[in-house]
Formats: structure tokens, C-alpha cells, sequence
């Protein structure tokens, strides 16, 4: 017989016994999955971007499956509707979570926080910070090479090319967390969105010393404790020379925004004041 056709025989025997044993095996440690996490991931936005704390829509799909309850478990993108399917095909009722929104704690214009140096490398934040302080005196401050911008998804973030600062689409933000895994300065935090999308946040995360920190920049927290004296509901702290307002607390007020001497806390998404008007002095009678 050829010896061509012998060896064809024997790479297909030795390819089918192969086959054979490779089914058994499979069919003896095939492990059995629950057919409802392909249900709950279909209902997922599939972003796969980890801001629920899993690795992706399928270990979510997982969790929520084996759990006794959703309490815990949220997806960042799609929220409580998303969430209300995945209890629906459960069996389990959905916990409603306040949403959150990213929030850019960094108030460094560049009018207050003017250049040093010059950086002429690769626009990555990452190295930027691994390099030395940036290109202004603020080793705490945004570096401005957008990483945040790189991790956003959903386009949610961009780089103001007046401030020089990271902005944030609050109607596009899912809160997945991803800038602020980004940010190397961990200037990012995600909060919730408030009453009507309102609330107080101090712009800054500066911890050097009053003196040294309004050197570095002009709009930093200086650590007065003017703002803390001023909370009538215990919101504000000071550590570290640095106040910070804790958003279950606040009542908005706004009475911290007008006690701090550098403009360091900021009221977000609040209606304009109103002009005050000065009452007219009563003029003294004649005698």
C-alpha cells in the first residue's frame, strides 16, 4: 500500500481515537451551570467595565445568580432598571441605590496653579507622576494628560482647554469607577449625585500646610477649619490640613462655601444667588 495513504490512516485513527477520549472526559468533568446566568448577563449593558467590583457582565451574571439577595449587588451602567430585570428573572427584589457620579477634586486653573516646567514625554499621567512633581508646583493636583479621559467609555470625561482641568458629562457618567483607577493622584472620587444633582464638594486634595499649599496654588485648601466652625451638622472635617465634606451629612446649606477664605469648596449645580440688595439708608430728619 502507499505509505502516503498509510500515514493518512493513521493521523485519522489516531485523530479519532483522540476525539473520543477528549468527549469522555469532558462529559465525565463537565460541570452543569445554571441556565438563568445567561438570562441575567443578556439583561446586562455587556460594558464589561468592572465598576460593579467583578471582572465583567458574565461574573456579575454569576454572583447575582448564586446570591440570596441583590443587596450588594449593583450594575454601575444600568442601573436600577437593569437591576429590577435581574431580580425579575430571579425571583429577588432589586435594591434601589442612589446613584453616584464622578466628581474631580481639583480646582487648579491654570491662573491658579501656573506652570514650572515644561514636560516633553509621554502624555500619560502615570509616568508624569512617577517622574517627578509635573509641570506645576502641586504634587497633588491634576496632571492634565487626560488618563481619565483614556479610561471613560462612555465619554464621559474631557479635558477643559481652558482649565486645563478634567470635566464630567454628569448625563453621560455611569459611575464605573474607571478614572478613578486612572488617576495616579486619585484627585477622582465617585459620589452620590444629591437632591437634584446638588452638592458641596471641596475641590482639592492638597495636605501640605496652609502656606505651603496657597504657594502651590491659589484655589488650594489652606486647612483654616473655617468651613468646619461654620457646619452647623458635624459635615466637614479637617485631617491633614485638608477639610472634606462628608455627603451624608451635608444639608446644603452653602454656609462652608461662603466661610472659606480661598474658594476651595465649590456648590455644584445649585440655581445662581441672588444678588443681595442693599437697603436704602433712611436719611435723618432736619431740625
Amino acid at each position: 500500500m502507499n505509505l502516503v495513504v498509510i500515514s493518512l490512516l493513521i493521523l485519522g485513527v489516531t485523530g479519532l481515537v483522540a476525539a473520543v477520549l477528549l468527549y469522555m472526559v469532558a462529559q465525565k468533568f463537565k460541570v452543569e451551570e445554571d441556565p438563568r446566568i445567561d438570562e441575567v448577563q443578556a439583561v446586562l449593558p455587556g460594558a464589561n467595565c468592572g465598576g460593579c467590583g467583578f471582572a465583567g457582565c458574565r461574573a456579575l451574571a454569576e454572583a447575582c445568580v448564586k446570591a440570596d439577595t441583590l443587596d450588594g449587588l449593583l450594575c454601575p451602567v444600568g442601573g436600577a432598571p437593569t437591576m429590577t430585570k435581574v431580580g425579575e428573572i430571579l425571583g429577588l427584589a432589586a435594591v434601589t441605590a442612589e446613584p453616584k457620579v464622578a466628581v474631580v477634586r481639583c480646582n487648579g486653573v491654570c491662573e491658579a496653579r501656573p506652570r514650572t516646567s515644561e514636560y516633553d514625554g509621554v502624555k500619560s499621567c502615570q509616568i508624569l507622576n512617577s517622574l517627578y512633581v509635573g509641570e506645576t508646583a502641586c504634587p497633588f493636583g491634576c496632571l492634565g494628560c487626560g488618563d481619565c479621559v483614556a479610561a471613560c467609555q462612555f465619554g464621559a470625561l474631557s479635558m477643559d482647554p481652558v482649565t486645563g482641568l478634567p470635566q464630567v458629562d454628569e448625563e453621560k457618567c455611569t459611575s464605573c469607577g474607571k478614572c478613578v483607577k486612572a488617576c495616579p493622584r486619585g484627585i477622582i472620587e465617585l459620589r452620590k449625585k444629591g437632591p437634584k444633582g446638588r452638592r458641596m464638594v471641596v475641590e482639592c486634595v492638597n495636605k501640605d500646610k496652609g502656606a505651603v499649599a496657597r504657594k502651590a496654588c491659589l484655589n488650594a485648601c489652606i486647612g483654616c477649619g473655617k468651613c468646619q466652625k461654620e457646619c452647623q451638622f458635624e459635615a466637614i472635617t479637617v485631617e491633614n490640613n485638608l477639610a472634606y465634606i462628608d455627603p451624608e451629612k451635608c444639608r446644603l446649606c452653602r454656609k462652608c462655601e461662603e466661610a472659606c477664605p480661598t474658594g476651595a469648596i465649590h456648590a455644584v449645580n445649585f440655581p445662581a444667588r441672588k444678588p443681595k440688595v442693599e437697603e436704602p439708608k433712611k436719611e435723618e430728619a432736619t431740625v
